[in-house]
């Protein structure tokens, strides 16, 4: 069993081709702008949206006297109460499920993996701090033919990602920041670990992508930029690099982080304009990387 948040079918972004995305919950990172912030726990949690509520008391044992002070707080409710809930201001944030009940949604689309080169992304949070619920999925996966990836921050020893590089067709990995102290500061987690396992998956000649987000005030400058491509270009052995990518920053959590109860530092920020991007991609493309902007 494995504690899920989304399946998202049909996902364009996650990978090659047609993907089905598989959220897990739970992250060892805390990065200040993540737009997964129901990811952060490992376990299920309420989300509360006030603005959805009907006040018809289902999710508590009514009393009309407290209809104004509906939905109650977040910390009283479980996930009973969103079960009881039918005018969504109450979701779930994670669910236990089989490997089985994930592949019968994986299995529901095939025919798009086999006609678009696409096939099954595990993501997070962090994927990786499941990894024998992941283990379970992607054999299951190659049982079927379907082609498989995984979405990680790979900030953990690498033995844990070693043991499933077998069952996996693209690695993609996260470099946000460089610098060891300020990595600290944004994501609470230092990235020697990561930088270490970037250097050891190169050696391992596995398909893989790494990626840094595009985060306003943080790593958007071109010298950053340029850093991380120069970094990545001069790895020692390494073998598998399919190209290194910048993603703009993403401001689509906001409604989570209410929904939370959680402070939002990046709630105000917004994606770069293109010709910023292009500018940062123009920085990483000197060290002769080769690159992608999204």
């Amino acid at each position: 069993m494995g504690v899920v948040t989304d399946i998202q079918r049909f996902s364009l972004k996650d990978g090659p081709g047609i993907r089905t995305t598989v959220f897990l919950k739970g992250c060892n990172a805390s990065c200040l702008w993540c737009h997964n912030p129901e990811t952060f726990s490992p376990l299920p949690e309420v989300l509360v949206y006030p603005e959805r509520c009907v006040k018809c008391g289902t999710c508590v044992e009514f009393d009309p006297a407290r209809a104004g002070s509906l939905p109650p707080p977040r910390e009283s409710l479980n996930l009973n109460a969103v079960s009881r809930c039918y005018s969504g201001a109450l979701s779930a944030a994670g669910q236990e499920l089989s490997a089985e009940a994930v592949m019968d949604e994986i299995l529901q689309d095939q025919d798009y993996y086999r006609n678009s080169g696409g096939g099954i992304t595990l993501s997070g949070g962090d994927a990786l701090l499941q990894d024998a619920f992941c283990k379970e999925i992607l054999m299951a996966c190659k049982e079927h033919g379907i082609d498989t990836a995984v979405e990680t921050n790979l900030a953990y020893d690498f033995s844990r990602l070693q043991g499933l590089l077998p069952l996996l067709d693209l690695v993609m990995g996260d470099l946000k920041i460089l610098d060891p102290q300020k990595h600290r500061e944004y994501t609470g987690i230092d990235n020697k670990m990561i930088l270490e396992n970037i250097q050891k998956l190169g050696e391992t000649g596995k398909a893989h992508i790494v990626r840094t987000p595009i985060i306003p005030g943080v790593n958007d400058s071109p010298e950053e930029i340029a850093a991380i491509a120069g970094f990545l270009t001069a790895r020692p052995g390494a073998r598998g690099l399919l190209y290194y990518e910048l993603l703009n920053f993403n401001p689509l959590g906001a409604s989570k982080y209410d929904a939370l109860s959680v402070k939002n530092p990046f709630r105000e920020m917004r994606p770069l304009e293109a010709a910023e991007m292009e500018a940062l991609g123009a920085a990483a493309a000197k060290s002769g990387i080769p690159l992608r902007t999204g």
